[in-house]
């Protein structure tokens, strides 16, 4: 496939022109390259988004007892531009997850949509005082033996910790070699989350949400987040999760590397409202997802509507491209593969209209799987 005339976002992320050549699966070359192809002078090439926390869509799970929910998941979000994902498990009982887990190993081999590029274990060792909507009967200690019995089944990418519980430290520094750690649903103060950085966790999930604030006499966790040089940041960008103002704050402070934008999509997303469970817990939704008592629980967005609201907010082009893309592709360690537009990279991409505003094409793996009028 050679894409001609071609206006993308190169390796650095600078807007520029040319032509695009695919062979099977990768980019091949780029530049000025002769010979007939598709003329794409009419549209703008993007990498393709990665998601790398997504619980759901359309009306499954990822933690469902049904392999066929991960590729109703990988079907749903290719129409939305997400090239790869990273299928979010649940705070649940061990059977249930490795259940989930075979599920998602198993749909490997049949994804025709999104990519699954490994999993982001959220729970279940995290903080009852911040479990947000995780289901706080399943919480668990940290237990390298439990994530090692799962990981063996399928690829762990993405791990998250309340490094205040007890037996952290040895947990985070055992499974930091194996996979990103992730501070999550945590109570832990700015020098216990400091403190849990020098351990090894160099992400966070979601931030300022299920967390400790920052305030003007203890910067808790999101303070500690901000004054790393080093950790990652997910951000929930569907305006709700955390306001424009402080998106903008986060997005200045975090700098273009360090933030990573997430969905936290739950099988609602894509559905008309109404009553959903997740993790076991029942979740009304309208404009939002909320269990009975108010409490977010997760969202009904995708990152194409999250990137549209960031332009809107007032992040640079750039930076928004970065965080959908290459920054959450570095941190489950899949960027040598994806997340750029680059030769040598998988032919991962997402074809918009001149203003940004539609999805025409979404190319996985030099294929054209989603194509809209």
């Amino acid at each position: 496939m050679l894409l001609k005339n071609c206006r993308f976002f190169n390796e650095n992320f600078d807007f520029t022109s040319g032509d695009i050549q695919i062979n099977k699966d990768t980019i091949e070359n780029i530049g000025i390259i002769g010979g007939d192809g598709i003329d794409m002078s009419e549209f703008i090439i993007m990498p393709g988004f990665v998601d790398i926390h997504t619980h759901g869509a359309m009306g499954c799970d990822a933690s469902d007892e049904d392999e066929n929910a991960v590729l109703t998941m990988s079907n749903a979000l290719v129409q939305k531009g997400i090239t790869s994902f990273c299928p979010t498990t649940m705070t649940l009982p061990f059977e249930s997850l490795k259940k989930a887990f075979e599920n998602i190993e198993n749909a490997k081999a049949r994804e025709q949509g999104a990519k699954i590029q490994g999993i982001n274990m959220e729970g279940p060792f995290i903080s009852p005082s911040k479990k947000g909507a995780q289901a706080v009967e399943h919480i668990l200690k940290p237990d390298t033996d439990f994530f090692n019995r799962l990981n063996e089944i399928s690829e762990i990418v993405l791990s998250d910790i309340a490094p205040e519980t007890e037996g952290a430290e040895s947990f985070v520094k055992s499974i930091s070699k194996k996979c990103t750690v992730s501070i999550a649903h945590t109570a832990s103060d700015y020098s216990a989350a400091t403190k849990s950085f020098e351990w090894g966790i160099s992400h966070a999930t979601h931030l300022f949400n299920a967390m400790t604030p920052l305030t003007s006499r203890e910067a808790g966790c999101v303070g500690a987040v901000f004054d790393s040089d080093t950790v990652t940041a997910e951000l929930i960008c569907d305006g709700i999760h955390i306001c424009p103002p402080s998106l903008r704050t986060a997005f200045k402070i975090l700098g273009e590397d360090r933030t990573v934008v997430i969905s936290d999509s739950m099988r609602a997303a894509g559905m008309p409202h109404g009553e959903y469970l997740l993790g076991g817990q029942k979740v009304i939704v309208s404009n939002d997802a909320r269990l009975s008592d108010g409490t977010l629980a997760g969202s009904v967005t995708n990152l194409f509507d999250e990137f549209k609201n960031l332009l809107s907010f007032g992040i640079n082009i750039k930076q928004a491209t970065k965080s959908v893309t290459i920054n959450p592709a570095k941190v489950i360690h899949k960027d040598r593969e994806i997340g750029s537009i680059s030769i040598g990279k998988k032919a991962d991409l997402v074809i918009l209209d001149k203003e940004m505003g539609k999805i025409k094409k979404v190319i996985v793996n030099g294929k054209i799987v989603c194509q809209k009028g």
